[in-house]
């Protein structure tokens, strides 16, 4: 009698089970309706077992082909519209700014930096540290040297650091690294660091393994306008623990069960407090008539607003944004850098061609200045082919609907979280023709001017377009035609064995290794 009841219990509690997950498929099921299509999800699970978690830009690309340009996934219980190709982007981001222009709330990011600074933030917050980022760094009130002068600067102590190797075999990223960082460093603190200094070492390796963990984690989620923020944590111990995209999907379990997540977490805290301590140390020294750099400024504006309820005008903001800074202006620029050098190995027409432009506009004696691109349509052209082929950020940042909206027929609710797929713009077939080869002269007119392609849009678009888009634009052209101005690059490879493709199973996000020689000329 006992065993009866027992099993009749059993059956009754596999039941209700059953009707508790057909009710919430039913429910579900109703919502979707109204929503772009896609692929149909399983209860909680959503689509992550039906998509190659690793290679999401690729997943995206082939639901693009069955769904069309706009699409829906669910990634656990979060529930993602995937915008795909120029014409969808740009109608979205561009066409329709004051709905898709929210950031989306990222648990991992929140986590660390509780909705502050001026990447994630939305709202007026947003409005207000954006406007201000982008007049300070257009150097109002910024001291005497502008950024473009830190830059040739920097450009001047790589190509010291690169002529001691001595034309020997070397990996760049270490020292492309340490030059955008420094950049970043002379804006923000005001002074740059030898390469050689250990805390400066130290600083940026954990910087360098937060961005790899929580940009694994999240799937990509910040652009970096941030830029970027793209890595991979396979090779990170307990990796196997921490599945890429579910500190996002369940952020309640994953922010506190052990994994790598926590030393990314410990980092951050790690690099809050030398960030405080320079702030600190900015405040005993202030001169409210004589700004030297981006904290600076950051104070004077507190010190004007000090009486205003509810600014965001402090300390918290304050660490957020640069932080922001960093992380949107390091990785993403020295990646496309490293890229850039390889993809010149591969192609030495292209090489040759682009030094005897640099040559014939800037010399030998001079370093390259902004004033020189009107005059290098070809190197322009370059860079710009670069940036699209290298396709380094492939998700392209995470933005959120601002308001319940219908776009192209469909009903997208408040705060559903969107994904321009960046990947699908910069290889339209409707706007490049042979998208996967290099072409510079794509970027080329008859004349051999330079020729705007819509979809070119490496920084994204919109309101949300890239913060640093500016400065990355200066660095990637001064360090780049710098180099090539003092050295010429040899690979022991042969042209034809160079693989361009990123690793398998990286999202697209992290590109092989290689080693290279540069020779000054």
């Amino acid at each position: 009698m006992t065993m009866d009841f027992a099993g009749a219990g059993t059956l009754i509690l596999v039941f209700c089970v059953t009707c508790f997950i057909l009710v919430i498929m039913w429910a579900e099921n109703g919502k979707r309706k109204k929503m772009p299509p896609g692929p149909t999800p399983l209860p909680l699970l959503g689509n992550i077992l039906q998509l190659n978690m690793k290679e999401l830009p690729k997943s995206f690309k082939k639901l693009g082909k069955v769904y069309g340009d706009i699409f829906t996934v669910h990634l656990g219980p979060k529930t993602v519209v995937v915008l795909h190709g120029y014409d969808a982007v740009k109608e979205a981001l561009v066409d329709r700014a004051d709905v898709f222009s929210n950031r989306a709330k990222i648990p991992a990011a929140e986590f660390l930096f509780k909705g502050y600074g001026v990447i994630l933030s939305n709202g007026e917050r947003w409005k207000q540290l954006r406007r201000f980022s982008l007049t300070t760094m257009r150097n109002f009130g910024m001291g005497k040297r502008s950024v473009e002068e830190r830059i040739q600067e920097e450009s001047r102590c790589l190509r010291d650091e690169l002529k001691k190797l001595k034309g020997s075999s070397f990996d760049p990223t270490y020292l492309l690294t340490l030059a955008v960082s420094n950049v970043i460093c002379s804006i923000v603190f005001g002074e740059r660091f030898e390469y050689e200094d250990e805390k400066f070492l130290s600083l940026l390796t954990m910087l360098k393994e937060s961005f790899k963990i929580i940009n694994s984690s999240i799937g990509q989620g910040l652009s970096l306008e941030v830029a970027e923020l793209h890595q991979h944590v396979s090779n990170c111990p307990g990796a196997h623990f921490l599945e890429p995209k579910l500190l996002n999907s369940f952020p309640q379990i994953f922010l506190r069960v052990p994994g790598p997540h926590q030393k990314a977490f410990n980092n951050i805290f790690t690099i809050k407090k030398f960030v405080m301590a320079k702030v600190k140390e900015h405040q005993e020294t202030l001169d409210l008539n004589c700004p030297r750099d981006f904290i600076d400024c950051f104070l004077i504006k507190m010190e004007e607003e000090k009486e205003i309820p509810n600014t965001q005008f402090h300390l918290e903001n304050l660490f957020a944004t640069v932080m922001n800074i960093f992380f949107a202006g390091t990785e993403t620029t020295s990646m496309t850098l490293r890229i850039g050098l390889r993809i010149l190995l591969k192609h030495p027409e292209v090489l040759a061609k682009l030094q005897k432009e640099i040559d014939l506009v800037v010399g030998q004696n001079r370093c390259p200045s902004v004033e020189d691109r009107s005059k290098m349509p070809y190197t322009d052209a370059v860079i710009y082919e670069i940036q699209r082929f290298g396709d380094i950020l492939p998700l392209g940042a995470p933005h959120a609907t601002a308001q319940t909206t219908i776009f192209r027929g469909y009903t997208i609710p408040k705060d559903t979280t969107v994904f321009p797929l960046l990947t699908s713009v910069l290889k339209d077939p409707k706007y490049f023709k042979t998208p996967e080869k290099f072409d510079p002269d794509r970027f080329l007119d008859k004349t051999g001017g330079l020729q705007k392609i819509d979809a070119f849009i490496p920084f994204s678009t919109g309101r949300r377009i890239c913060l640093g888009e500016g400065m990355a634009k200066m660095e990637i052209f001064i360090f780049l035609t710098f180099i090539l101005q003092n050295f010429n690059l040899k690979s022991d490879e042969d042209p034809s064995s160079i693989d361009l493709s990123p690793l398998p199973n990286t999202n697209g996000i992290i590109h092989r290794p290689y080693n290279i020689m540069l020779v000054p000329r």
